[in-house]
């Protein structure tokens, strides 16, 4: 008998326990299983983005590394994909340097211009944006808009800081500001000392010095 009533006591708690907490317990589990499977769906969503990003970023690169007559618009259709859909991905930033070099080379320089102004105003990829600026003030030196060009360099990262001094020397000689293109390849070589390119740049400040 005192078996039993031992036994009913604790029956009695664990109701007891249940009524106040059970419905908390509940809903504890359920946001624990919820978040898992949240989490779960979460890496399932950006590895299938990635995997589709990767699609497009491959089929453009194949565009890019051929002659056919509609590559340039299978290059145009794969990086406005990448752009509208997938942003983010360091595909896309990667793609769309790839797109403009090769429409640039197809001679599409607007198209061109119009990846390198996406990657310069959206990517976040710190090594391409630099590189990305600098090519696009290369198009708009090309397309002679001076202004638009210089306004690509400003605040060079310093790793690109003799690049993009180099880059400024040209404009500024193109308008025929010889002074300060001389100071800004001056400054290019300087920063570029024991690099290659510090050549190439000394052969346009004797150039210069010639004119």
């Amino acid at each position: 008998m005192a078996y039993d009533l031992e036994e009913q006591e604790k029956l009695d708690a664990l109701r007891a326990w249940w009524e106040r907490y059970g419905t908390l317990c509940v809903v504890a589990v359920f946001v624990v299983v919820a978040a898992i499977a949240g989490w779960r769906g979460w890496q399932w969503y950006l590895g299938n983005q990635a995997s589709q990003a990767m699609g497009y970023f491959e089929a453009l690169e194949q565009a890019a590394n051929t002659a056919d007559e509609d590559a340039v618009s299978r290059i145009k259709a794969a990086s406005s994909t990448l752009r509208d859909d997938y942003p983010d991905s360091g595909y896309t930033s990667r793609g769309l340097l790839i797109a403009a070099e090769a429409l640039k080379n197809q001679g599409e320089v607007d198209a061109a211009r119009a990846q390198l102004e996406w990657l310069a105003a959206h990517s976040s990829d710190p090594a391409i944006v630099p590189l990305a600026r600098l090519r696009l003030a290369g198009i708009f030196l090309e397309q002679q808009q001076y202004d638009q060009a210089l306004a690509q360099l400003q605040s060079a990262p310093p790793e690109y800081a003799g690049l993009y001094a180099d880059r400024r020397g040209d404009i500024l000689a193109a308008q025929g500001k010889h002074t300060e293109a001389k100071a800004e390849w001056e400054a290019a070589v300087n920063t570029l000392a024991g690099d290659p390119l510090a050549q190439i740049v000394q052969l346009k400040l004797d150039a210069l010095g010639g004119a």
